[in-house]
Formats: C-alpha cells, sequence, structure tokens
C-alpha cells in the first residue's frame, strides 16, 4: 500500500517555519505498513493543488494533505477539494455545535460567520471528527486514490491521524508488516563501521534491507524488513542483530530510534543510583540541555556551570590563573580542574567538562579550531582526552556533546 504527503503553505515554502507535519504522518503511516513513496510541499494556489491531487490519482492509494483548511480567505483547500472532486460544501450539523461549544464556551466570545463556515465540508465527505479545534479532517475518494485533508496546526494533525485516520486505514485496508530494529553506535564513523560489518550487510536476507544513518559522533543502523509473516520478520531481524552483536558489540550503545544514548545513559545513572553535572565551556550548555531533555532527569542530573568566558572558570569554577597561563585556557590540565571543581561543587559521582576552540576564531587560546578537551571524573578517576573534530562551529560542538556522553557511557559500563 503506497502513500504520498503534501503539505499545502507558502510559510513552508519561503522557509518560515519547518514542515514536521510530514515526519509525523510518515511515521505514523510506516507503523501500519503503509509506505510513503514520496513527500512534497505546495503553495496555497488553487492551480498548484489542483496539479497535485490529479499527479497522484490512481498512482498511490491513499494521499495525505494539511494544512490550507482555516477560517480565513487564504484558506482555499476545501473550495479546491470541491472542484476537484465535482462537489459542493454543504453544513455539517456535528461540526457546526462543535465549532460553536468551543468558541462560545472555551474562548467566552460569541460565534461568528467565519467561525461558522469552518462547519462547511464537501457533501461527498466522510468526516473526520476534530475534537481539538474547528477544522474538520476530509476523506474523499477518487477512482482507486483516497484523498484526506487535515488542519495542519500539528496538534490537531496528530490527533485526527492517531484517533481518525490511522484507525480507518486499518479497518478497510489489507496491509504487508513492515518492522525496523535501529542499532546506535557511537565512536565509529561511517565509513569504517561499513567496513567491519561488510560480510553481515552481504548475507541479509532479501527481505531485510540496511541503512546507514549517520550524524556528529554517531551512526544509526536501521534494520527494515517487510512481508506478510509478521513472526517471520520479527526472528529474522532479532537473528541478524545478534549476529550484528558479536561484530561491533563494542560500539553499540541502545536500539531503536527512540532511545537516544541521553535516553539510555539516563536510565543507567537511574538504575545505578549515580548523579551527574557538567562544567562547560566550547559546548555552552548543550550537554546539559541535552541530558535534561529527558523525562525524569531531575533524579539523577544536579546541574551545570557555563564557564564560556575564561573568568568564570576562574571565579566560579576556582580554575587557577597560573594553571590558564601556564597551559592555556584550551588544555587537558585547564578541563581536568573544570570537571574536579564541577563535581566537587554540585557534590556529584559523575562529572563532565569541555574546552574548546569550536571556531571560527580561536578567542583566549592558540589551540587548533576544533581541538576540544573533554573531562570525566567517576569517583574518584579523572581522565581527559583531547580531539580534534574539524570544522565548521555546529559540527565541532554536535561531536564533543555526543561523544562526551558516549564516554560516560562506557565508564559506567566498566562499573
Amino acid at each position: 500500500m503506497k502513500a504520498s504527503i503534501v503539505t499545502i503553505g507558502d510559510e513552508i515554502l519561503i522557509g518560515q517555519i519547518v514542515d514536521t507535519n510530514s515526519a509525523f504522518i510518515a511515521k505514523q503511516l510506516d507503523k501500519v505498513g503503509v509506505s510513503v513513496v514520496e513527500m512534497k510541499s505546495i503553495s496555497d494556489d488553487k492551480n498548484d493543488i489542483l496539479s497535485t491531487l490529479n499527479e497522484y490519482l490512481n498512482n498511490v492509494d491513499v494521499v495525505i494533505v494539511t494544512g490550507g483548511l482555516g477560517p480565513t480567505k487564504d484558506d482555499i483547500t476545501k473550495k479546491t477539494f470541491c472542484e476537484f472532486f465535482d462537489d459542493s460544501l454543504i453544513e455539517n450539523t456535528e461540526v457546526l455545535t462543535h465549532v460553536k461549544e468551543l468558541i462560545e464556551g472555551f474562548y467566552k466570545r460569541p460565534i461568528t460567520q467565519i467561525n461558522k463556515e469552518q462547519a462547511l465540508v464537501p457533501s461527498k465527505a466522510h468526516v473526520l471528527f476534530n475534537k481539538v479545534g474547528t477544522a474538520p479532517g476530509m476523506w474523499l475518494q477518487k477512482e482507486n486514490t483516497v484523498y484526506i485533508s487535515l488542519p495542519g496546526v500539528p496538534y490537531e494533525m496528530k490527533y485526527l491521524i492517531e484517533n481518525e485516520v490511522i484507525p480507518k486505514i486499518v479497518k478497510d485496508y489489507k496491509r504487508p508488516y513492515i518492522l525496523h530494529k535501529t542499532i546506535l553506535t557511537y565512536g565509529v564513523g561511517e565509513s569504517l563501521l561499513a567496513e567491519q560489518i561488510e560480510d553481515w550487510e552481504n548475507n541479509l536476507p532479501n527481505f531485510i534491507k540496511l541503512a546507514y544513518l549517520p550524524s556528529p559522533g554517531r551512526v544509526r543502523l536501521r534494520l527494515s524488513a517487510r512481508g506478510t509473516n509478521e513472526g517471520v520478520l520479527k526472528n529474522a531481524i532479532d537473528n541478524e542483530v545478534i549476529k550484528l552483536k558479536v561484530l561491533i558489540g563494542d560500539v553499540i550503545v541502545g536500539y531503536d530510534d527512540d532511545e537516544p544514548i541521553e535516553v539510555v545513559l539516563g536510565r543507567m545513572l537511574s538504575e545505578k543510583g549515580l548523579t551527574l553535572a557538567t562544567a562547560e565551556s566550547c559546548t555552552g550548555g548543550k550537554i546539559a540541555q541535552t541530558i535534561a531533555s529527558v523525562s525524569g532527569a531531575s533524579s539523577y542530573f544536579k546541574g551545570s556551570v557555563v564557564s564560556y568566558a575564561t573568568e568564570v572558570k576562574a571565579k566560579v569554577l576556582n580554575v587557577s590563573q597560573e594553571l590558564i597561563n601556564k597551559h592555556s585556557v584550551v588544555s587537558a590540565e585547564v578541563a581536568e580542574a573544570m570537571v574536579k571543581s564541577v563535581q566537587d561543587l554540585l557534590k556529584t559521582d559523575i562529572a563532565i567538562s569541555t574546552t574548546g576552540n569550536a571556531g571560527p576564531l580561536k578567542g583566549d587560546s592558540d589551540a587548533e579550531i576544533g581541538t576540544v578537551f573533554i573531562g570525566i571524573a567517576i569517583k574518584n578517576n579523572v581522565f581527559v582526552e583531547e580531539f580534534n573534530f574539524g570544522q565548521p562551529r555546529e559540527k565541532v560542538v554536535d561531536r564533543a556533546v555526543n561523544k562526551a556522553l558516549e564516554m560516560v557511557y562506557k565508564e559506567i559500563l566498566k562499573k
């Protein structure tokens, strides 16, 4: 079963907002065995919308369109759908009642004519009732293709996808099983990783595909299997993961897209009753932000000192000016002093420090741009490693963050 996703809105095409709707919809469709073959963003223009709807007719099973269902004149999706389906708008009483209750009950103001027009839908449409907003979704079919129109507001779209669209697709269509397993690796680049697992990759069953998903400091390996027997697919993927673990088990830190290293690390810290703090210079608090983004992080993450300026290292972290003058602010010695200080200041079991030159200027040090020192303190054990993450600045910071988390992860595994 094939699907295409279309987002309508000039605000997407000019870069004013980022299209997150398509990614969410694609993920939900994939879970129920629907293959997304194309994503497309188009303008708020009747001819562009009609051209796109015609393009997909009989070429895919489902087209999901988001956007253009608001109450203002520039929202033209409903009228354009009527033209495409040779239809006309009618008032849906259930939607009108809901809109009236929402406007008058929640917003405490009289309903206007423009609000009432939200209840107009094509007469041929199966209405997808939107309990969290005023714009209903619409489900229409033309020849062999179903067209689903949803509001572009993300929380409204998500509600309709989860509560209306996916249940109806599951009920109405027979679909294959599509299973994914994502293996998270850290500390090995994509090309070297590919060399290490080349023979294993070449001998994968023909119904299992491998994709490399690299990002700074990490590579995700995604196994995808498609077929009619869910049990066979699951067993096959599990067997391949076992083989892979024999080959690269030392760099595997977790599984599945929903568990990045900060989640895995957080769970380990919680299970072992360990606490963590950071002292960051070149990473500017990004390690702390990444750790704190995990629900429940307050149980193990005590805080951070973002000592971006040299004087903060000296005044807050008590790094001696003599040490800085002797070794430079970007040095193993300063990284060690920082990590010891923050561990003592916040009374934690583990601490991380970073100091480096992310660029584009060298700042208070002559160290090469891309140079980063990462300090780790676990109990009374303290060590520092030096890296050069190259350029540009964003890459240096991201790789430093990932490397620091990887280093802590590996140290905890030793305990």
